[in-house]
């Protein structure tokens, strides 16, 4: 009885433990790869970062590049020939200046300086006239300045002579309106000469540093050899094509103006010589009336 009751509760035993480990390989399964799948991207993430700090420790140091130069740093290396263009460039900029205050309409023709000539010689306020002109700085007050200083000082003048006051007078004026524009022409000529010649002298030392026992240094003397002629090329043609530009402006503008200053001396002669020819009608009456 004992020996069978021991082996029969053995076998219970091993029974039930075959049982517990059948249920368990049944029902357990699912949740230990569940904890596999989640395990699974922490590796991954530390095995990346573990190979990552490697490859920043193995990285090797990439030396910076140097700093670009600034354009102020380009002029100032650009060599003479820059600073004679730097002098061009800002005597431009004083001409254009001028020029948009002095050549306009204002300044040669005004309508009031007009309105008041008008009424002075249709009074024949000759000296009125000449006063006023001589307060005004227009260009036609300096015409009829000129024409009225001739009439007063030579009374028995004919008109032909006033005239020929008032066209030269004109023509001056408007030579000199011409001269002043020209200025901007011959910067925007000189300065791409200029340019150029600064572009031969880069050119000529870069030459000069390719043949000289430089060793690594040659190419740095080269590359600033180039640098100043292309810089020298750029700063002729940066001030010599708005000087240009200018120069059609103030050109056309000019013409215009000289085209009304012909208008307004071609009134004040119309004027004079209908006050001239009243007064070589009376010259044969006075003389009858004498005999």
């Amino acid at each position: 009885m004992n020996e069978t009751f021991g082996t029969t509760g053995i076998r219970r035993r091993l029974q039930y433990k075959g049982w517990f480990a059948s249920k368990a390989g049944r029902n357990y399964p699912i949740d230990l790869s569940g904890m596999k799948i989640l395990l699974l991207p922490l590796a991954l993430l530390a095995s990346a970062s573990s190979l990552l700090a490697q490859a920043v420790n193995t990285t090797p140091d990439i030396p910076r590049a140097p700093a670009s130069m600034s354009i102020l740093d380009a002029l100032r290396t650009a060599g003479p020939v820059m600073y004679v263009l730097v002098a061009l460039s800002i005597f431009s900029v004083m001409l254009v200046v001028v020029y948009l205050m002095t050549i306009r309409r204002g300044a040669v023709v005004s309508t009031g300086f007009m309105a008041t000539a008008d009424a002075l010689l249709r009074k024949r306020d000759h000296l009125g006239l000449l006063a006023v002109s001589n307060r005004h700085g227009e260009a036609i007050a300096r015409v009829v300045q000129k024409v009225l200083d001739f009439t007063t000082k030579n009374p028995n003048a004919d008109f032909q002579q006033v005239r020929e006051i008032a066209e030269t007078e004109g023509t001056r004026v408007a030579s000199s309106l011409n001269n002043r524009v020209t200025y901007l022409a011959d910067i925007g000529m000189i300065a791409p000469m200029l340019g150029l010649l600064g572009t031969v002298i880069g050119i000529i030392r870069s030459f000069g540093a390719l043949g000289a026992d430089l060793g690594s240094a040659r190419y740095v003397a080269l590359s600033k050899g180039i640098s100043e002629a292309l810089v020298n090329t750029c700063a002729g043609l940066a001030i010599g094509i708005p000087a240009m530009m200018f120069y059609a402006i103030f050109r056309g503008r000019v013409q215009r103006l000289i085209s009304d200053l012909e208008s307004a001396c071609t009134h004040i002669l119309a004027l004079l010589s209908v006050q001239y020819d009243k007064k070589s009608e009376r010259t044969p009456v006075l003389l009858e009336d004498e005999f």
